[in-house]
């Protein structure tokens, strides 16, 4: 039995990338994995990557993987997952909000105005479908007490990187994630956020591949570079924390919870904070803020 067994998730934009390793690494510790994402065939996008594919591979990791199709820019499609999830289990204890509209211009070194206006679809899907989805995981946690919701995010909330809308995304997430904390908190239910730094997904590997020179920087510089599941492994430290509200509604950066939980990557590595050269997370638990939160 893992720690997460009996437990229910939720994660958005799994078909790949990080979504997906989050995705398996819950399975890894018995939960049971609602896997959300757009893309059902193999034809539906160009890098590699089906719901279905996830969810087959979370029950081989021993846990249990359920495929939904869901675009989280539907409120109605949105709707009818947590419907699902509460009338087939009734109960959800841990939503990872990680859909995100990345725009195939994302890393192109342009100024905003030179981007097509386009590109506000990350605030569509990546902000308010963060909203959209924690209100209706809140509908299900708060009346029993319990549930973790968290929001993934990168040092981009207080550091510029590739672009005005991407960090205006990111920051948002943070603070959202801080806020809605507050509220859940009569209700036992934790809220935070966490920042990821480089992660090897299917994308950035391509990306990397295509530009050799983003090797050289230090946002995407290999040497700091994490697997997709890393993250998912200190979600699932978290989800099974005893004491997890005394971290609600703070802003972590993932490499330094996994030193807090002694967790390593999936080689073993231990993935380094990237603090000193990106910044500092602004928002602290609720718990330590004081009158100031």
């Amino acid at each position: 039995m893992g720690q997460l067994t009996g437990k229910v998730a939720v994660v958005t934009g799994a078909s790949r990338g990080i979504g997906k390793g989050i995705a398996l690494a819950l399975a890894d510790q018995g939960a049971t994995v609602y896997v959300t994402g757009r893309s059902v065939r193999p034809s539906d996008h160009a890098l590699p990557g089906t719901v279905g594919e996830t969810a087959a591979q979370c029950d081989a990791r021993g846990g249990r993987g359920i495929a939904v199709a869901v675009d989280h820019g539907d409120d109605a499609q949105v709707a009818a997952l947590f419907d699902r999830v509460a009338g087939e289990q009734g109960r959800l204890d841990i939503l990872v909000n990680n859909a995100f509209a990345l725009p195939e211009d994302l890393t192109t070194p342009l100024p905003f105005w030179e981007k097509p206006l386009s590109n506000w679809e990350m605030v569509d899907v990546g902000v308010r479908s963060n909203f959209t989805a924690a209100w209706h995981a809140a509908k299900i946690m708060t009346p029993q007490r319990s549930g973790l919701i968290v929001a993934i995010s990168g040092y981009v909330g207080v550091t510029y990187t590739y672009g005005a809308v991407f960090g205006t995304c990111k920051s948002a997430v943070d603070r959202m994630a801080r806020d809605m904390a507050i509220e859940l908190e009569p209700h036992n239910v934790a809220s935070l956020s966490l920042w990821q730094g480089l992660t090897f997904t299917e994308r950035a590997n391509r990306n990397l591949t295509a530009d050799p020179a983003m090797k050289t920087r230090t946002v995407t510089n290999p040497l700091i570079g994490c697997s997709p599941e890393f993250p998912g492994r200190v979600i699932a430290a978290l989800a099974a924390d005893p004491a997890i509200m005394a971290r609600s509604g703070g802003t972590f950066i993932t490499a330094e919870v996994a030193q807090d939980y002694g967790i390593t990557d999936i080689d073993g590595k231990t993935i380094p904070s990237l603090r000193a050269e990106r910044g500092s997370p602004i928002w602290r638990p609720i718990a330590e803020a004081g009158h100031g939160r």
